[in-house]
């Protein structure tokens, strides 16, 4: 027989068997954790923060989503590609020449790469610490642009993403020019040694040690960018190679007391200018002056590079305006303070000359009018002018003729002291010497038909008995000679034909030039004085007195010729 349970008991049961039950819990992934919003930002910013999260969510957990960022970009590369290879493109990030080359065609590489090639690219030469710029051109490199960028396209992808550095294709194609180049910079390069030398300090002499120098090896660096040119464009340096130079002498103590005698005084160099007879005097203080001496095996030398500042700055002051005209040697100085410092001597005597310049024709001008106002015999203008057709062609105000140095009619080392003076209007002669007239007197020229030159010259041979000729004396029988007496060259008509002064000409019919008077002219050129005279003036002159001649085309140049200009009558 069933008993029935009571309702109390049943529900305590199965409270019982709710307890005895575990239901298994599920644990969702947590949301990622956003960046939270400021509440200051409201309902609008809490909203946007939440769907942040739940969109993220969603889409790292959906593959369908990944799959279609992943095809995406798949496709993004391939197009990539495709564009690049299929537009004949370079890819990123490739250089040649440290330019980017990216992006651009093979013919758009070829003509940015030959622009900067052409215009823009210049490399480094190098020296401990010193430098200069060369174009490749001078360097003697040759670049196949189009073949470096062809390269570059070929490298691929091989730039993404660090970069890619193509070899640019360069070569040497003119050796000889890069040798010249280096040659020509070894001038700037080289660093001469210095021999030991001297320095006052106070009232004492005391020595400089000596300093090695260093030489441009031409050779060995020609080998190197030879040897390598293409790296050399890449890296756009070139070291120089330099080797060492020692000093001659390494000791100066041997020829201290000559340098101490020698420096003790002021060095002074004079400077002559023939044409304006002007003497310039330059002097430097007893410092400068010991800078410029060192010790050699043969004692004491000059020291080049510090004397060449000295003597460039006191050429400057020969120009009062721009033209440049006069200028004193540098070789010839260099000489000849070198031979006195290695004579004991503190004074040099240096010739100021001439530049050649240019000339412009006015009207009524020929080249022979040019020679007698310029003072420059016709012939050399000739020569100044070898392209010129002086025979056929007729010339035009504002022609341009060039001049050569006016120094060739004075070829000789001039003599300060002695200069004569000829007045060819008043036929008179004045012969001076240290600024005072020794000797005056009347001289005859040439005729109309061969007149003498004027300008200014200088006495360049001597012969008491000399013999000439001229068209005039040629008959059937030949041409005649005539017999000139105490004879002096002063310039030549044209080479080899001399016209200077003489005394009595003695003519093959036995009777003399003009009846042996002057004071007109009778001759076919040169000056003619009386007989005695033509000694005297012979035994006073000497080779390279200078010859100043006037005229109303020529005017005298300097104050001795002006002053004989006026004391002769000007222009008569």
């Amino acid at each position: 027989m069933a008993v029935r349970r009571s309702d109390a008991a049943e529900r305590s049961d199965r409270s019982e068997a709710r307890r005895a039950v575990r239901v298994p819990r599920v644990q969702l992934p947590s949301l990622p954790q956003l960046p939270a919003f400021s509440p200051r930002l409201g309902t609008t910013g809490s909203r946007l923060s939440l769907f942040a999260q739940e969109f993220w969510w969603r889409f790292t957990h959906t593959p369908t989503a990944l799959y279609v960022v992943g095809g995406v970009a798949a496709l993004a590369f391939v197009l990539f590609v495709l564009s690049h290879v299929l537009g004949g493109r370079i890819f990123p990030n490739v250089y040649a020449v440290g330019v980017d080359l990216g992006g651009l065609t093979v013919e758009e590489a070829t003509a940015k790469l030959d622009n900067l090639w052409q215009r823009t690219l210049r490399l480094t030469l190098e020296e401990s610490g010193r430098t200069w710029q060369a174009t490749p051109a001078e360097l003697g490199l040759s670049f196949d642009a189009r073949a470096t960028a062809e390269a570059a396209r070929g490298v691929g992808m091989a730039g993404i993403p660090f970069g890619f550095s193509v070899t640019p294709r360069v070569g040497v194609n003119d050796e000889l020019q890069a040798q010249t180049y280096l040659l020509d910079l070894a001038q700037q390069a080289n660093i001469a040694a210095a021999n030991p030398g001297y320095r006052w300090v106070g009232e004492e002499l005391t020595t400089v040690p000596a300093r090695e120098g260093r030489m441009l090896d031409v050779a060995a660096t020609l080998g190197a960018l030879m040897d390598v040119p293409a790296q050399v464009v890449e890296r756009q340096r070139l070291p120089l190679v330099m080797q060492p130079v020692r000093p001659d002498a390494q000791e100066a103590d041997v020829a201290l007391e000559a340098a101490r005698a020698l420096t003790a005084q002021p060095f002074q160099m004079n400077g002559y200018d023939p044409f304006t007879n002007e003497l310039i005097t330059w002097s430097t203080d007893r410092d400068t002056f010991t800078s410029w001496i060192e010790a050699s095996s043969d004692g004491l030398a000059l020291r080049e590079e510090a004397f060449r500042p000295f003597l460039d700055a006191q050429a400057a002051t020969l120009n009062s305006g721009e033209d440049g005209v006069r200028y004193i040697e540098p070789t010839d100085a260099v000489e000849r303070v070198r031979a006195a410092i290695n004579s004991g001597r503190a004074q040099i005597n240096l010739r100021i000359r001439y530049r050649a310049q240019t000339y412009e024709v006015v009207a009524g001008d020929t080249g022979f009018r040019i020679g007698r106002k310029t003072g420059i015999p016709f012939y050399l203008i000739q020569q100044a002018n070898p392209n010129f057709d002086w025979e056929n062609t007729i010339l035009s105000p504002g022609d341009i003729i060039n001049l050569p140095t006016r120094d060739l009619t004075i070829p000789e080392d001039p003599v300060p002291t002695k200069r004569i003076v000829v007045n060819l209007n008043t036929q008179q002669m004045i012969a001076y010497e240290n600024g005072q007239p020794v000797f005056q007197w009347a001289i005859s020229s040439g005729i109309s038909t061969a007149p003498t030159s004027p300008g200014i010259y200088q006495i360049l041979s001597q012969q008491e008995q000399a013999s000439g000729s001229s068209f005039t004396l040629c008959g059937e029988r030949g041409c005649g000679q005539w017999e000139m007496y105490w004879f002096m060259g002063v310039y030549e008509v044209v080479p080899g034909l001399m016209n200077g002064f003489h005394g009595a000409v003695l003519l093959p019919d036995g009777t003399y030039l003009g009846g042996g008077n002057v004071g007109a002219p009778f001759t076919f050129g040169c000056i003619m004085s009386e007989d005695s005279q033509a000694e005297q003036l012979y035994r006073w002159a000497e080779i390279g007195t200078v010859v100043e001649i006037v005229s109303n085309e020529f005017a005298p140049v300097s104050a001795l010729g002006q002053l004989a200009w006026e004391q002769t009558g000007g222009v008569g």
